[in-house]
């Protein structure tokens, strides 16, 4: 593990969160971002999960620039470290914050039923495609809650130590599923756009399945990993692992 990598993992196992800088360079943020715009136009959908924002799902099926996102050198073996090799991608969606979006509600992503403060079941990861500022709603999230034992805020609880996840275009915000966190508001006049690559531990189901529109032409640009990871070892629609039981 590089001394990066050992920094990431022991302020995510105290803090629930790390940001890494410069993970992409700026013209990998600008084809991700124009690819990302051309995707919403066509795909976008109104998504209201706690806030309103425009939102792209399942972004592997939609372009092949996306893909190197989900192996990346710099952030997977971070998550590897906690949730094992045999980890799976649960999803590569996009949530884009308009101008007039407000604040999303402060939520887990793990349900009360699946929380584990020794090793989380899930990570995530937040690709920024724009500056992340306290004015267009860079992620705000609430340090030491991977470890509250509570899914989403108790009723009543005063949100007293909110950070803001505030960095340059081409960082990633990597961290842990149980930690509260939620998108800001956008006091801008510009878009924000930010990848959010969601990963779980192999015996869990995908949050939406690549092989559903995944095209077959792309399968042998595919690396070793990206196979390992969207359960594409035996091409794109065979049965996969866990999930096999539930077709």
């Amino acid at each position: 593990m590089t001394p990066e990598a050992a920094q990431a993992v022991q302020e995510i196992e105290v803090y629930g969160f790390t940001v890494l800088e410069a993970v992409l360079t700026s013209a990998d943020v600008a084809t991700l971002r124009e690819t990302l715009i051309r995707c919403a136009r066509e795909f976008g959908e109104e998504h209201k999960h706690g806030g309103s924002a425009r939102h792209v799902s399942n972004l592997v099926t939609l372009d092949p620039v996306f893909l190197p996102i989900i192996d990346h050198s710099r952030t997977l073996p971070i998550l590897e470290h906690f949730l094992g090799r045999s980890l799976i991608l649960g999803s590569l969606n996009s949530r884009i914050v308009r101008p007039g979006d407000g604040d999303q509600q402060i939520h887990g992503d793990i349900p009360a039923e699946m929380l584990n403060p020794a090793s989380p079941v899930m990570m995530n990861t937040v690709w920024m495609l724009d500056d992340f500022t306290v004015e267009n709603g860079a992620t705000r999230i609430i340090p030491g809650t991977h470890r509250s034992g509570h899914a989403t805020p108790p009723e009543g609880l005063p949100l007293s130590y909110i950070h803001h996840a505030t960095a340059p275009a081409g960082s990633v915000l990597i961290f842990n599923g149980q930690c509260w966190h939620g998108g800001g508001e956008n006091r801008t006049s510009r878009d924000r756009h930010a990848l959010f690559s969601h990963y779980r531990k192999s015996m869990l189901l995908f949050q939406l399945d690549p092989h559903d529109g995944f095209p077959e032409k792309w399968f042998d640009t595919l690396t070793p990993r990206q196979k390992d990871l969207m359960r594409m070892q035996r091409g794109v629609g065979s049965a996969h692992a866990a999930d096999v039981h539930f077709r």
